[in-house]
């Protein structure tokens, strides 16, 4: 049997048995000092969102995009945040796929929690990178998914495309 480690998953693991926090997840990493985006893995701050790594990623190089503002509610989202949000979804993708070049990619949000939310209350855009045999029967039948790359490694190779903008 072939053992793979995924120490990063222990703390989604524990943070479903930990009772629930006040504060938001996505208004933390965006009111946190600049100068530790990258322990937040936040690759860039636009205007009015911004782009972090997903840290329970699905993929590698799943991204979300955020909008700063606190809301669920994408038909009140005022239309610069909403613009900016599309755009940065749109540059992010390009980023990604130059850098990895994906079979395909899946692009969405889940919009309440009898939706598949995680955190339904700060709606957010996801890009997840998909390539062919990338839902194999570890996922399907194991209930397993492995992630090949680290977290770090996926922030060091994403970051210069936001930084050359």
């Amino acid at each position: 049997m072939e053992i793979q480690f995924t120490p990063w998953r222990m703390k989604y693991i524990k943070s479903h048995n930990a009772p629930p926090s006040e504060a938001c997840v996505l208004c933390t990493i965006a009111q946190a000092d600049p100068a530790n985006d990258p322990q937040h893995y936040l690759l860039h701050r636009g205007q009015h969102c911004y782009v972090v790594l997903n840290i329970y990623p699905y993929n590698t190089a799943h991204l979300m995009i955020v909008p700063y503002r606190h809301t669920a509610d994408l038909p009140g989202l005022d239309a610069a945040s909403a613009t900016e949000l599309f755009d940065l979804t749109r540059r992010s993708l390009g980023y990604v796929n130059a850098e990895y070049q994906p079979h395909g990619s899946n692009l969405g949000m889940n919009l309440g929690k009898v939706a598949g939310a995680g955190i339904a209350e700060h709606l957010h855009m996801h890009i997840v990178p998909r390539w062919g045999g990338d839902m194999n029967f570890l996922p399907v039948i194991g209930g397993v998914k492995l992630i090949p790359e680290d977290l770090d490694e996926t922030y060091q190779r994403l970051r210069p495309y936001f930084e050359q903008g």
